[in-house]
């Protein structure tokens, strides 16, 4: 009997560590295809030819304010000493700007990506804007995608450099998918006085929450011991982890206005998300707008003029009853 036991126990012992091997080695996979993905913003003219599809006409006006000059391009130094590209255009009516929009864009897009949204900011609402290319996405640099932990503090220089640019005191920042989490995890922070409003647009609660979704969606695993693993080594490697990466644990402290937007047929992010993100705000002054039928990060191409008009309402009220 006790033979029986021993041998049970040194059989339980090696499952139990060839468990934990394969769940480190699925775990490092997971890491590498989460934040190492193959196409990461930097098929530029790829994105040009799919901008262009999605909304004919704007690479032509985005093409003319380049080769006049009111579409310009810098850098700046970001987190780790990462040289950071980003692009700024003035408002269409300058004298009369209404504020500066920093345009932050998704996982594996760029600068490019969202001109939809730099147009709607300058030609529909007057105001100036600048659009980054996040760390590691289009021509800034960078080891790995940061799921906009990281990016945080880079987002906080790069509302700095757009306040440097314009010197307005009126300053919203919007953000679509990795972008939207990446603007709720930036509301958290201790921002200039100038920050004045937040849009996000279908960002995930948490990097921990999205990736479980995704390991069930995509590849039918469990969280457990896949998804420990792989923040084991994100942490190792970029310094942070799955659970720490929330938005929902910034948006706790941000007292500054919020409009959440999300598609109600979003099985990407799902619509799930939104409530948890608007429910996580209690401080300050918050909206939501569902779009009804969009999926992920269409709401604007699915409903442009509601899209526009919800924005457009939102920011004046913060600006008309200084919230």
């Amino acid at each position: 009997m006790k033979r029986i036991t021993r041998n049970l126990t040194l059989a339980a012992a090696m499952i139990a560590v060839i468990f934990a091997m394969s769940g480190c080695m699925v775990g490092k996979f997971m890491c590498n295809y989460a934040l190492l993905p193959e196409e990461h913003g930097n098929d530029i003219e790829g994105d040009r030819v799919k901008v262009e599809e999605r909304y004919p006409g704007i690479i032509a006006w985005y093409d003319a304010l380049r080769s006049d000059g009111t579409y310009r391009d810098g850098t700046l130094e970001g987190e780790g000493g990462c040289k950071l590209y980003y692009e700024y255009v003035t408002a269409s009516d300058p004298a009369n700007a209404q504020g500066t929009a920093v345009v932050v864009h998704g996982y594996t897009d760029n600068h490019i990506c969202f001109l939809n949204l730099v147009r709607m900011y300058r030609d529909s609402l007057n105001y100036n804007v600048l659009v980054p290319d996040l760390h590691h996405h289009g021509y800034s640099e960078g080891d790995a995608v940061q799921m906009g932990w990281l990016d945080r503090l880079d987002a906080i220089r790069f509302i700095e450099k757009a306040h440097e640019i314009f010197g307005d005191d009126f300053l919203v920042m919007h953000g679509v998918s990795m972008g939207g989490a990446t603007t709720m995890m930036t509301s958290g922070e201790d921002l200039p006085e100038y920050v004045r409003a937040f849009v996000e647009d279908c960002g995930y609660s948490s990097v921990w929450n999205q990736y479980k979704y995704n390991l069930k969606q995509m590849f039918h695993l469990p969280s457990w011991p896949v998804l420990n693993s792989a923040s084991i080594v994100c942490r190792r490697r970029y310094g942070w982890d799955f659970k720490q990466a929330s938005s929902m644990d910034q948006l706790a402290k941000c007292e500054r206005p919020m409009l959440f937007i999300h598609g109600d047929n979003d099985d990407f992010v799902p619509t799930s998300h939104v409530y948890m993100n608007y429910d996580a705000k209690v401080k300050g002054y918050k909206e939501i707008w569902l779009a009804p039928g969009s999926a992920h990060a269409m709401a604007y191409k699915d409903h442009p003029a509601e899209y526009t008009a919800h924005v457009r309402s939102f920011l004046a009220k913060v600006r008309e009853l200084g919230l």
